[in-house]
Order: structure tokens, then sequence, then C-alpha cells
């Protein structure tokens, strides 16, 4: 019966620490896989922003300069 009880104990013990470890902070693999992703995209969404202003401000710029002649 005290056989059983360490076996239990131990095995309690080793889920435990299982646990802790896969949660200590640690992102899993498929939640940074993810994260990555969403990075880029928010990065590649940010760019085409980027460049739109450019190109509006080179539209206004043009404009602006053919209107002054």
């Amino acid at each position: 019966m005290s056989k059983l009880l360490a076996v239990l104990a131990a095995s309690v013990f080793a889920m435990s620490t299982a646990f802790a470890a896969s949660h200590a902070g640690a992102p899993m693999a498929g939640a940074s896989a993810a994260k990555a992703e969403a990075k880029a995209d928010a990065k590649a969404d940010k760019k085409d922003a980027k460049a739109t202003k450019k190109t509006a401000k080179k539209s206004t710029k043009k404009t602006a300069k053919k209107d002054k002649n």
C-alpha cells in the first residue's frame, strides 16, 4: 500500500511539474507561429499605408505645382 501511495504521489508531482513548465511564460509552438504571422501582416499593412500616403502626397504636390504655373 505504501508503494502504491508513493507511486501515486510521484505521478501527481511529475504531472504538476510538467504542467508548470509548459505554462511558465514560454509560448507554445502554435501560439508563436500565429503571433509571428499576425506581426508580419501588421507590418505589411503599415508598409502599404505608408506607400499610399507617399503616393497621395506626390500627387497633391504635382497638382499644386501644375496649378501654380
